[in-house]
């Protein structure tokens, strides 16, 4: 099943696409009205003001067509509502930064690759006009963030490589393409030593790319050989893809903001502007889908549950929310929490997981806490901010046992069914020291233990889904 949250108004421009030649309408038989442009109906529909079309005549729309400054301004507010969609405070903020103290996210991002792949070091590099603040940085692609403790300023040292260099980084870069180099082929290439590269006996390389430029490399380093298993490249990629795409869209609405306050704003650039961020919206709900699906499948591969666990979780979550006629925002919503419910997990060490003896203090303490490590990073991806509370509280209980004492009803719809899905699929699952439980048992532990641990109207639904099934 695929899902992802569409903006929303935008949900309609492939049905709209599609009908346009069964049924064609004034808007779009009129050329002077729209200037042979295809969005123009998508918006009037979706984003603008619409005027029902059996209230204008031909005259009429030929008349509006010819009013100029009407139609700048109805663009001008189809970027506003465009941009506002994917507005800094909705996606991965990191560009627009004008000081070097700013760039401390990236080595945030950097330490939280390294965490998450169990590698030794993570670098990321920015192309010059993509890294504001670094005008005394004499490098194309300049270093913003890097896992690997360096004493003193990192930014006055003045690290990074020229478009020329023969480096894996530039190598990359310029033919846009993930590399991958064992130690032979590095001793080739002139490490940074700053950076511990003389230490590296594998490098991973990914372009920041998207639909529009590449903006930099992620670099991924182990100081000992370690073959990296295809999904994590892929899910490397996407997030640096996801990142690449997020900073084009922002540049894009920087420049819609300025054309917006022209007042002298050429319609043809309006409407070039409009199509260039209406498909990287596209881009980004494509990638933000991809990305949450692929964090959760390392979340599983960190644990001793079978793969595409989560997807399980989430699937069922969503079977719930159907039979209880839920929305399909909400539907999405439940879906990517369900995904991301355990993703503090990917800061902790795999032992944990797959320790069969007695846990320590410490880490039973970490394993307690994995839901907030979970929001903690979640934060730092601010499209997902709407599915913060269904993963915080899914582990509540409904007489209110749980760590933050919620009960009944006051535990969030999304938690209650997203704990009932992650509880069955855990007890029909095998795992390293048990044998999956057959339905009927599963669901009999269920009711027993609804009123205290479930929501019973949800553990009665359940029941029901899985008889008819």
């Amino acid at each position: 099943m695929e899902r992802f949250i569409l903006p929303h108004g935008l949900g309609k421009i492939t049905h709209m696409e599609e009908k346009k030649e069964e049924s064609v309408s004034l808007f779009a038989q009129s050329a002077d009205l729209i200037d042979c442009d295809p969005l123009e109906e998508i918006f009037a529909l979706n984003l603008g003001d619409f005027l029902s079309e059996h209230l204008i005549s031909d005259d009429l729309a030929k008349k509006i067509s010819e009013k100029e400054t009407d139609k700048t301004e109805g663009l001008k507010k189809q970027l506003s509502e465009l941009i506002s969609i994917y507005s800094k405070d909705k996606t991965l903020t990191i560009l627009g930064f004008n000081s070097k103290e700013d760039y401390i996210i990236y080595s945030s991002i950097a330490k939280t690759i390294k965490e998450m792949a169990a590698v030794d070091a993570c670098h990321i590099y920015l192309t010059k006009d993509n890294a504001g603040g670094f005008s005394d940085n004499n490098h194309d692609l300049i270093l913003v963030g890097t896992s690997v403790k360096i004493s003193g300023d990192l930014y006055s040292k003045n690290i990074g490589y020229k478009f020329n260099d023969d480096s894996i980084a530039t190598k990359a870069f310029n033919e846009r393409s993930t590399i991958e180099l064992l130690e032979s082929d590095l001793k080739k290439l002139k490490p940074i030593k700053t950076l511990d590269e003389d230490k590296a006996t594998y490098c991973l390389c990914v372009p920041m790319k998207s639909s529009l430029d590449c903006v930099g490399v992620i670099v991924i380093q182990n100081y000992s050989y370690k073959e990296f298993e295809p999904d994590f490249i892929e899910m490397c990629e996407i997030t640096a893809d996801l990142f690449a795409t997020s900073m084009a869209f922002q540049k894009e609405a920087e420049e819609a903001e300025k054309l917006i306050n022209d007042k002298d704003a050429d319609v043809a650039d309006l409407q070039h502007l409009r199509a260039e961020i209406t498909a990287l919206i596209g881009d980004l709900g494509d990638e933000q889908q991809a990305f949450v699906e692929n964090l959760a499948k390392a979340v599983d591969s960190r644990s001793h549950f079978k793969a595409n666990y989560s997807r399980a979780v989430a699937e069922l979550s969503v079977e719930i929310c159907t039979a209880l006629g839920l929305n399909e925002k909400t539907k999405d919503l439940v879906y990517y929490a369900a995904l991301l419910r355990n993703i503090g997990k990917i800061t902790l060490p795999v032992e944990i997981f797959d320790k069969k003896g007695t846990l320590t203090k410490e880490e039973w303490a970490k394993l307690y806490n994995h839901p907030n490590i979970g929001v903690n990073l979640l934060m730092s991806i601010n499209f997902m901010a709407e599915v913060i509370p269904y993963i915080h509280y899914h582990k509540e209980r409904w007489d209110g046992s749980g760590k933050e004492g919620l009960s009944g009803q006051s535990i969030p719809l999304g938690s209650r069914i997203i704990a009932i899905a992650d509880a069955y699929c855990a007890l029909t699952t095998e795992r390293t020291y048990r044998k999956a439980m057959p339905i009927e048992k599963a669901l009999q532990v269920l009711k027993e233990e609804s009123g205290e641990k479930w929501d019973p109207m949800l553990i009665d639904t359940l029941i029901e889904l899985k008889q008819a099934s």
